[in-house]
C-alpha cells in the first residue's frame, strides 16, 4: 500500500505537500514550507540553468529572470511542474536531482499555484485522472528512497456520479430478466454481464425482446420498430480514466431525459408490451391473427410492425401489482416507492425518504389521476441524488489520529460494491449493511473474500478498471499506416484492421484475467510483462518484419508452388479424359452403336420382358431367338446378354 501511495505522489494524481529543506524527513501530503528564494530558486539553478539561461534558452525558454509563481508566469511554472513531476526534465543525459528532491519541488509549484489561482478558476492539473498513466515503476515496486516517510493514505470526502454502463444496467434491471447463472456454463450470459453494445457500437436498453416473435422487414427496420432508451449520461475518455464528466455533474438535458425515459420503464413494468403497442392484438401467441387486423401499407420500421407472444417474462413487480387495479392503498403504493427506490439507488430508503416520496406520489395522483399521477410521482425517484451518484462523505465516523474517517454502512457496502459489479448487492452483502457489519477492515475483507470466490457474481467492473487504466480497448480507433500495416501481411482494406484489435481487446482481457488468477505481484506483472494470448486471427501482428529479399523469395516460392499445382491438376484431368475414352471405346460395337447392358435374371423374377432394338443381336449361346420373339426370357437362365 505504501508504495502504491508514493506512485499515486509521483503520478501527481493528488496535491501533495512536503518540507523544503534538505536533511528533513519528505512527509508527502504535508503543505510545503519552503518559498521561492530558499528553495525554488536552488532547484532551478541546480538543474535548469544550464539550458535555460540568457546564452543557452533552449527551447526559447529563459528562466534566470523567473520569479516566484504569480498571475503573469503561472503558465511557465505549470509547464515546469509537469516536465519535472513527469522526468521529462532534466534531459536525461544531465545529472537527475534526486528522488526527494524532485518531489518536494514538484509539490512546491502545485502549492504555489494552488494558492495563486484560487480565484482564477484554480489549478486542477495535478488532479487530471489521465495522469495516473505515468507511474514511475522504480518507486512503485523498489524500495522507498532514503529520507521518505508516508503517511496512511486516504482519499478527500467526494461524490462520484456513477458511471454510464452502471446507470443503463439499473435501468435493465427493471425491465428484462437475465438468466441465472449456470455453473455447468460459465461463459453464457448471465446476470451481472455488462449490457452490450449494438452492432453500431451504441449503447442501448431494449424493451421486450424476448417476447418478439415476428416483425416486418429486416434488420435495420427490427431495430428501428424496437422500443430502446439510449445511455443517457455523459462520458469523455480519450486517453486514461473515464471521466463521467468531471465525476460530478448531470446537467439539465440529461436529467430532462431521464424523467423522460423513467416514466417508459414504469409502464413496461406496469403492462409490459401493452405499453409499446398500438393495437392489443399485436400481442398473441398466433401472428396470423394479427395479420388479419393489421393496418393496411408498409409497416417496416413501425411499432406495429412487430408481434409479442403472451409469455411474462419481464420481473414482476410492486409497480404491476399497484397497477392491475383501479384503486390503490398507502400500503401498495408504498411498497412500489420503496422497490422503485431501491432498485435504482441500491439502497433501501429512509423512513424519512420514503414518505417524502409517497407524498410526491399521492400528490401527483391527486392532480392528475392515478393513471398518470403514479408514472409521475415514481419518475422523480430517478432523479434522487443517489440514484445518479455514490457518496463517499463518512457521515457517521470518527476521526483517527491523522484525520481520516472510515466509510461505514451503506457508502461502505456500495463502494465495495462499485468496485466489482454493476448490479445491486447480493442479499449477502445487504444483509451484512443492514446489520451493522460493514464498519471496519474485516467487514471489507470478509465480504470482498466471499464475492472474489463467488464464481456466480459477475465481476465487469475488475475489467473496466483495467481497460480504462491501460487503454487497451481503444486500439481499434487509432488511426495506422495501411501500407506498413499491408507489409505485414494483414488486408489493409476497410475495417479489418480495426476487427483485429477489438479482436485483440478480448485477448488482452484474458491475459489481465490469468494474471489476476495468480495473484502474485499482480500490478507489476500487469505493467512489466512480455507475455501475450493470441489466438490464430492475431498472428500476423507476431514476429520480425520480413526484408524485401525474404518479401521477393517468398513470393517467389507462393508463385512456384502455384504452378506445380496447376501442373498437377493438368495431368489429372488428362488421365481421366483418356480412362473416359478407353472405356466408351470398349462399349461401343463396330457400327459404333452401344451395347446393353447385361439383364441378371434370379429367384426373385418369373420372367424379364425385352424388346429387341433396331440393330441389336442376340450374342450366341446366351438367349432362344424363339424366346426373344415372343418377348419372353425364362425365369431359370441367370443371365441374358443382348
Amino acid at each position: 500500500m505504501s508504495k502504491l501511495a508514493l506512485a499515486l505522489a509521483v503520478a501527481v494524481l493528488f496535491p501533495l505537500g512536503g518540507i523544503a529543506f534538505a536533511g528533513d524527513v519528505y512527509l508527502p501530503g504535508e503543505k510545503p514550507k519552503g518559498d521561492f528564494g530558499n528553495f525554488a530558486s536552488v532547484f532551478l539553478e541546480n538543474h535548469c540553468f544550464d539550458c535555460h539561461d540568457d546564452e543557452t534558452s533552449e527551447g526559447g525558454l529563459n528562466l534566470l529572470e523567473l520569479g516566484k509563481v504569480d498571475e503573469t508566469n503561472a503558465a511557465v511554472w505549470k509547464s515546469i511542474w509537469a516536465q519535472v513531476a513527469l522526468e521529462e526534465m532534466p534531459p536525461k543525459k544531465k545529472e537527475q536531482p534526486a528522488v526527494v528532491d524532485r518531489l518536494r519541488f514538484s509539490d512546491w509549484i502545485i502549492g504555489e499555484l494552488t494558492r495563486e489561482m484560487k480565484d482564477k478558476g484554480g489549478f486542477h492539473a495535478h488532479k487530471d485522472p489521465n495522469k495516473g498513466n505515468f507511474l514511475n515503476h522504480d518507486l512503485l515496486f523498489g524500495p522507498l528512497p532514503e529520507g521518505i516517510r508516508l503517511q496512511p493514505t486516504s482519499s478527500p470526502a467526494r461524490i462520484w456520479r456513477v458511471t454510464p454502463q452502471e446507470h443503463i444496467t439499473r435501468l435493465n434491471e427493471l425491465i428484462n430478466l437475465e438468466p441465472a447463472y449456470n455453473p455447468e456454463k460459465p461463459g453464457l450470459r448471465t446476470r451481472g454481464d455488462v449490457v452490450p453494445t449494438n452492432h453500431g457500437g451504441e449503447l442501448k436498453m431494449y424493451f421486450g425482446t424476448d417476447r418478439i416473435i415476428k416483425w416486418e422487414g429486416g434488420t435495420v427496420a427490427y431495430a428501428t420498430a424496437v422500443k430502446s432508451v439510449p445511455v443517457v449520461l455523459s462520458s469523455a475518455r480519450k486517453h486514461g480514466l473515464e471521466n463521467y464528466p468531471d465525476f460530478y455533474s448531470v446537467n439539465s438535458s440529461e436529467a430532462t431525459q431521464i424523467l423522460d425515459k423513467a416514466e417508459d420503464i414504469l409502464r413496461f413494468m406496469a403492462y409490459g408490451p401493452l405499453s409499446l403497442v398500438g393495437f392489443p392484438e399485436q400481442i398473441t401467441d398466433d401472428p396470423k391473427t394479427w395479420d388479419m387486423v393489421k393496418p393496411k401499407g408498409d409497416l417496416r420500421g413501425l411499432p406495429t410492425a412487430i408481434v409479442y407472444n403472451t409469455k411474462v417474462s419481464r420481473p414482476i413487480t410492486p409497480v404491476y401489482e399497484l397497477m392491475k387495479e383501479p384503486n390503490f392503498t398507502d400500503e401498495n403504493l408504498g411498497s412500489a416507492v420503496n422497490y422503485v427506490f431501491e432498485a435504482v439507488t441500491f439502497r433501501p430508503p429512509s423512513p424519512k425518504e420514503s414518505d417524502e416520496y409517497l407524498k410526491i406520489v399521492k400528490d401527483s395522483i391527486d392532480k392528475v389521476g392515478k393513471e398518470n399521477g403514479v408514472f409521475m410521482g415514481l419518475s422523480a425517484i430517478f432523479l434522487d441524488r443517489d440514484a445518479l451518484f455514490r457518496p463517499e462523505l463518512g457521515q457517521g465516523s470518527k476521526p483517527d489520529e491523522y484525520g481520516r474517517v472510515i466509510l461505514r454502512d451503506w457508502e461502505l457496502g456500495l463502494a465495495l460494491n462499485h468496485a466489482l459489479s454493476y448490479v445491486r448487492p447480493d442479499q449477502e452483502l445487504r444483509k451484512a449493511v443492514m446489520e451493522g457489519r460493514m464498519r471496519t477492515r474485516e467487514d471489507v475483507k470478509r465480504e470482498l473474500t466471499r464475492m472474489l470466490e463467488d464464481e456466480g457474481l459477475r465481476k465487469p467492473r475488475v475489467l473496466r478498471f483495467f481497460r480504462d487504466f491501460f487503454d487497451y480497448d481503444l486500439g481499434g480507433y487509432i488511426c495506422k499506416d495501411n501500407a506498413a500495416l499491408a507489409r505485414t501481411g494483414v488486408s489493409s482494406r476497410g475495417t479489418s484492421h480495426y476487427r483485429a484489435m477489438f479482436d485483440a481487446t478480448a485477448s488482452t482481457d484474458r491475459l489481465i484475467e490469468l494474471i489476476l488468477e495468480k495473484d502474485k505481484d499482480v500490478l507489476k506483472e500487469l505493467l512489466t510483462t512480455r507475455q501475450v494470448v493470441a489466438t490464430g486471427a492475431d498472428k500476423s501482428y507476431f514476429g520480425k518484419k520480413n526484408s524485401k529479399f525474404e518479401r521477393d523469395e517468398a513470393l517467389q516460392a507462393i508463385k512456384k508452388a502455384e504452378e506445380e499445382r496447376l501442373h498437377d491438376q493438368t495431368v489429372a484431368v488428362e488421365t481421366i479424359e483418356k480412362e473416359i475414352e478407353d472405356l466408351e471405346s470398349k462399349l461401343r460395337g463396330e457400327s459404333g452403336d452401344q451395347v446393353p447392358p447385361c439383364f441378371l435374371v434370379n429367384g426373385d423374377f418369373s420372367k424379364v420382358v425385352l424388346e429387341e432394338p433396331d440393330g441389336w443381336e442376340v450374342a450366341s449361346g446366351t438367349i432362344d431367338p424363339k424366346e426373344l420373339a415372343g418377348n419372353r426370357v425364362g425365369g431359370g437362365r441367370k443371365a441374358v446378354v443382348i
